[in-house]
């Protein structure tokens, strides 16, 4: 992990400090429940979105299975309400496919916004501000 990308320095979209996004099940990918980024997330996991139906089954539809527990991975599925760090660009393929999950800007990377805008997660924020 980069030294900027670190809970102690990394910023959320509103250029605060990032929140954790999920402790259970345990969120992001370093598994650390930040949204944290670096060099080997090519997948720029940045987005803190909490699960619905519909993008759970868009997820799937797409090739990734987000509600099958993997325990080879450490990984038990996720729910609806779950909260859970997505690729930034899965959640812009979902908006526009209107089933983009609600999102969490204070535990949402800044990284985020090089794919998607502030407005596009704030139309579909929990914690607007």
């Amino acid at each position: 992990m980069r030294d900027d990308d670190r809970p102690s320095s990394a910023r959320n979209v509103l250029g605060e400090p990032l929140a954790c996004c999920c402790e259970r099940p345990r969120t992001g990918f370093y598994r650390d429940g930040y949204c944290h980024t670096g060099p080997q997330d090519v997948g720029s996991h940045t987005v803190c979105a909490q699960m619905t139906e519909p993008f759970l089954a868009f997820s799937r539809a797409r090739g990734n299975d987000l509600s099958t527990p993997h325990p080879e991975f450490d990984f038990p599925g996720l729910v609806p309400g779950d909260r859970w760090c997505l690729c930034v660009t899965r959640w812009r393929e979902a908006l526009r496919a209107g089933v983009a999950p609600p999102v969490v800007l204070a535990a949402s990377h800044e990284r985020a916004l090089e794919v998607v805008s502030l407005a596009e997660l704030r139309s579909h924020a929990l914690d607007l501000n």
